[in-house]
């Protein structure tokens, strides 16, 4: 997409059956900067433990500004179930994961479903975008807060400020998404988290349940952002998540 063409890397172990449930993780670093294997040490884990999983990349703040890096993810999405039958994919069976930005984008991506209003060059325009679960790991869900309109980061993602266009704030907010279809939801943050304040994740919290989407909410106590770096914050969010998507990705029956 744009000047260049985005990739992802696709893990499995050579003895999961298939089709197999699929988990798309989506890197952090406040849209400017990371890349796709930054989460290896859950593509692997969840590898392991029997999934699909996949990683992707999509065009950062500095190339583009948003809804390019929603587009970005949509279309890898649409593409592995384009695709799902060579890589042995259960399409009725996927989950977005991301953290900080990328929680951002996968739940963007995950409320958005069938909107249309992020296909962008998609090619796979024939495929919807409808998941199963997403994982939310200390991602921003309002960013018309005064912590976001405020971030420079925020602005450089969506290419202008508060009021110059505050419908774009709304826009790119995943609370303004948010409906009672929405897929279950886990969240993961830390309470001294001083890049995502902890009270995103409270508010979503609230909008989930008032919309009596199924959801967990771990709010870890004393850890701050990136916290799944240690490796006991690491081995419980795979710990927790796991379990999470043990319910969730159940089998889907319906046509393809």
């Amino acid at each position: 997409l744009g000047d260049r063409e985005l990739q992802l890397d696709i893990y499995r172990a050579k003895s999961t059956p298939t089709p197999a449930p699929l988990l798309i993780f989506i890197h952090g670093g406040a849209w400017k900067s990371g890349q796709r294997n930054d989460y290896l040490v859950y593509l692997l884990a969840f590898a392991a433990k029997g999934y699909v999983t996949a990683t992707v990349s999509y065009r950062l703040s500095k190339e583009a500004v948003y809804p390019a890096a929603v587009q970005d993810v949509t279309c890898a999405l649409r593409w592995l179930k384009q695709h799902s039958e060579t890589y042995g994919i259960d399409r009725h069976r996927i989950a977005l994961i991301g953290g900080s930005a990328g929680g951002h984008l996968a739940m963007m991506v995950g409320y958005a479903h069938d909107s249309g209003a992020f296909s962008g060059d998609c090619t796979a325009d024939s495929v919807d975008d409808r998941v199963q679960a997403v994982v939310n790991i200390y991602g921003p869900c309002d960013l018309t807060t005064p912590f976001a309109i405020s971030s420079s980061v925020v602005v450089k993602f969506l290419g202008s400020n508060y009021s110059d266009a505050p419908a774009t704030y709304q826009q790119a907010s995943p609370l303004s998404w948010l409906s009672a279809d929405d897929p279950p939801t886990c969240i993961f943050h830390g309470t001294i988290d001083e890049v995502v304040p902890v009270s995103q994740s409270d508010t979503l919290k609230t909008h989930l349940d008032r919309l009596a989407i199924a959801n967990v909410y771990h709010r870890l106590k004393g850890w701050p952002h990136t916290m799944d770096l240690s490796a006991k914050v690491n081995a419980y969010c795979v710990y927790h998540m796991h379990d999470f998507l043990q319910k969730h990705l159940k089998a889907k029956q319906g046509a393809l």
